[in-house]
Parts: C-alpha cells; sequence; structure tokens
C-alpha cells in the first residue's frame, strides 16, 4: 500500500510540473502581456576588461532587444505596447555547468537538467519575483584569442547561455545573439547549416523572394547572418539590420 502511494504522489507531482511547464510556454507566446526577461552578467574569463565592462552595464544597453521585438511583433499584427521587458540582474560568480561538444543524447539530457537547475538555484537569491526568461550572458575580453563557445536558449526552463565580448563595439552584435537566444526559450528553431553557419533558404533569409536572391539586406534572426551569397554571410551589427520571418514567427505563435 505505501509504495502504491508512493508511485501515485510521484505521479501527481510529475504531472504538475508538466502541467505548470506547459502553461508557462503557452503563456509566454499568447502575446497577450510584456515578457519579463532578466539578464545575469558573468566575467567568463575572468579577466580585468570583462569585470571593467559588466560594471558599465545598464539596462538601457539592451533596450535595443525591446524595440526589435516591439517591432516585429507590431509588423505581425499583435497589439500589445511593450512585449517585452528586459531587466539587468546582479553579476552572477559561478560559471554554468559545461558540456562536452561531443556529449550523447543522455549527457545533453542529464546537462539540460543541470542547467536549469543551476540556473535558478544561482540567480533565485535576486529574484524574490521569477522573471519569465533568464538569460545568463558570459563576458570575454575583446582581444579573446579564439573563438567563442555555442551560445544555447531553451525552452524547458526558459534559460539561455550567451558568450559574447564584453566591449561597446561589439554591444550591437551582442544583442543580436541575445534575441536570437531568446526566441529559443520561445520555441523558436534554427535555420542556418551547423556546419557553416550559412542560412538556409527559403526560411532562414529574410528576403526570400528578392530577386536576385543575393546580397541580403537583412538577417533573419534565426538565420543568424545576412547572406551575401548562397556561401557567403556576415554577421549583423544590430538588431536593425534583422527581422523575424514567417517561419519564426509561426512557431512563437505571432502568427496563428
Amino acid at each position: 500500500m505505501f509504495k502504491v502511494i508512493r508511485i501515485t504522489v510521484l505521479l501527481f507531482i510529475l504531472l504538475f510540473v508538466a502541467l505548470s511547464t506547459w502553461l508557462t510556454q503557452a503563456r509566454s507566446t499568447d502575446w497577450n502581456n510584456s515578457l519579463w526577461v532578466k539578464i545575469y552578467p558573468i566575467n567568463a574569463d575572468g579577466s580585468d576588461a570583462s569585470a571593467e565592462y559588466i560594471s558599465s552595464l545598464e539596462s538601457d544597453d539592451f533596450a535595443g532587444i525591446e524595440e526589435f521585438i516591439a517591432r516585429e511583433t507590431e509588423r505581425y499584427g499583435k497589439s500589445v505596447s511593450r512585449p517585452l521587458r528586459m531587466e539587468l540582474g546582479r553579476p552572477i560568480s559561478e560559471q554554468p555547468p559545461a558540456i562536452e561538444p561531443d556529449s550523447g543524447a543522455l549527457d545533453i539530457v542529464l546537462w539540460s537538467l543541470k542547467l536549469r537547475w543551476w540556473a535558478s538555484s544561482t540567480a533565485g537569491e535576486q529574484d524574490s519575483i521569477e522573471p519569465d526568461v533568464r538569460i545568463f550572458v558570459r563576458y570575454h575580453g575583446p582581444d579573446h584569442p579564439q573563438l567563442l563557445e555555442n551560445s544555447v536558449g531553451m525552452q524547458k526552463g526558459m534559460v539561455g547561455i550567451v558568450n559574447a565580448f564584453g566591449s561597446r563595439r561589439h554591444k550591437g552584435s551582442n544583442n543580436v545573439i541575445i534575441a536570437h537566444e531568446f526566441l529559443h526559450t520561445l520555441g523558436a528553431t534554427d535555420k542556418y547549416d551547423p556546419a557553416d553557419g550559412q542560412p538556409l533558404a527559403p526560411d532562414g533569409l529574410a528576403e526570400p523572394e528578392r530577386k536576385p536572391l543575393y546580397p541580403q539586406r537583412y538577417a533573419e534572426i534565426m538565420g543568424g547572418r545576412i547572406a551575401l551569397a548562397a556561401n557567403d554571410a556576415v554577421m549583423p551589427k544590430s538588431l536593425k539590420y534583422t527581422v523575424i520571418g514567417p517561419q519564426t514567427a509561426s512557431e512563437i505563435r505571432l502568427i496563428d
């Protein structure tokens, strides 16, 4: 009898968690109210340059993301006045759990669970009211000699990890990456070739009907780059040069 009761309680807990997750995800894309996104800066390389840049950050440094989402939601006919509200949290000293590049499916699942727990526990002290989405931005010095690690955004848990450069000249491109990962937390999928980063036609192009097709003038946000040719693309300098394409709009329910 005790075993039956224990299993029943566990099933109810799992059902509650699943229902809560579903309701949160559904509410995040109903576009009836503002979504609250909180940014948590992390000094990724321990450098003085990163620390100095983090200390200079203000909420206004992420206003371009608010403006981008407001512009695109209006373009798709949504009437919410401020669909996104960005807030800057206090710096986080602890690094997120890492994952090896050659990890298998089970390793990825376990890492996902660890990341969600880490995000909640690490930010919990400063979150008396929990934001809708947590984005942890790992800043590296502007002279970082290597390519930055891939960023990630997860719909389950609504959390993102962004690797960025800690300098004013990179603020626009940093915001492009943050917006990209934020949209992942709402259910948007990548629209570029993982082998070379080239946007995939047609959904990864901002203007798939443009003639001639290349060069494109803008980037589709989940395509990630402005396609100059079938095998050449560049990172947009800011969100002014990005759009949300129809497929992405459908995934995040801007299109019913």
